[in-house]
């Protein structure tokens, strides 16, 4: 006979929607450095450093949802092993992962989000619109 031994993960999510504005990016970085500063979080391996990744993927990925495709929703999980970043928005088209240049004023957020994320995913949303998603490990 086995005996199965569960390992109990603390987990937490939050669901933010955000306008179609540019202030929406610096209220999502307020937002996501809020929800991960909770003091229940900080023991789940959280440091300044993965703080300050998560906040700037956020910042990234929220930017490009209201600038191309509207209104967006900002999903955030945590748990004792990662954390998780997924930005819904309703654009037509799909997000493209430009290689960066030194000479480009725009066009390195995606690119700089996969560096930072040990998983990162676009995946088209039934009904329109796409996914955005960024694993960082803890």
């Amino acid at each position: 006979m086995r005996t199965h031994r569960r390992t109990h993960r603390r987990s937490a999510q939050v669901e933010y929607l955000l306008p179609d504005e540019a202030e929406s990016a610096g209220r999502a970085r307020k937002l996501t450095s809020q929800f991960l500063t909770r003091s229940d979080r900080r023991t789940a391996g959280l440091d300044a450093e993965h703080i300050g990744d998560a906040t700037l993927i956020v910042s990234e990925l929220v930017t490009n949802a209201t600038r191309h495709g509207g209104t967006c929703r900002l999903r955030l999980r945590v748990s004792d092993t990662q954390v998780t970043v997924e930005v819904y928005d309703s654009s037509p088209g799909r997000p493209v992962v430009r290689p960066p240049t030194t000479w480009s004023e725009s066009g390195r957020g995606l690119a700089m989000v996969r560096c930072l994320a040990q998983r990162f995913d676009i995946v088209r949303v039934a009904g329109g619109g796409n996914r955005v998603r960024a694993v960082l490990a803890l």
